[in-house]
């Protein structure tokens, strides 16, 4: 269960650039596949085209998901629902399962100063290496930056 002190203190400004960091009931590493690391992907994809959200960077570990992205024309609240609703409903669709997906509540960092915005995209994408998942940033399939990070050190 998520602890209520998650919610002390958010505030959900459009136009203002968030980082969420949410898990996945019980830890399960449900992304481990790539099938369903691909249908949160294409949730993250069709916030932006919807115009809720304009990603900057994105990791879907295999068991939690780290989401850097201008808030758009909702609110924070609303964007993390529908993508832990619209991904929850997908993944279970496709492998004809029911159940949680995500654990309730998550983390959000609102970020406020433009230089942070580098350093904490190049702490997403270095999850992975972190993790044992790749070898180097931009190598695992499921993790995107807007910027080039290459050349970049961990």
């Amino acid at each position: 269960m998520a602890s209520p002190s998650l919610q002390h203190g958010r505030i959900s400004n459009v136009g203002c650039c968030y980082v969420i960091t949410t898990v996945t009931a019980g830890r399960n590493r449900i992304f481990e596949c790539p099938e369903n690391a691909r249908e949160l992907v294409s949730w993250l994809k069709c916030s932006d085209h919807e115009g809720r959200t304009e990603s900057l960077a994105w990791a879907v570990m295999p068991d939690h998901l780290h989401w850097m992205f201008f808030l758009r024309d909702t609110s924070l609240s609303t964007v993390v629902r529908m993508m832990k609703s619209h991904s929850a409903r997908a993944i279970n669709q496709r492998n004809g399962s029911q159940g949680t997906i995500w654990q309730p509540g998550y983390y959000d960092q609102r970020q406020r100063d433009e230089r942070q915005f580098r350093t904490e995209a190049l702490y997403i994408m270095a999850n992975p290496v972190r993790a044992g998942l790749a070898t180097r940033l931009e190598e695992y399939p499921f993790a995107w930056c807007r910027w080039s990070l290459s050349g970049m050190t961990i």
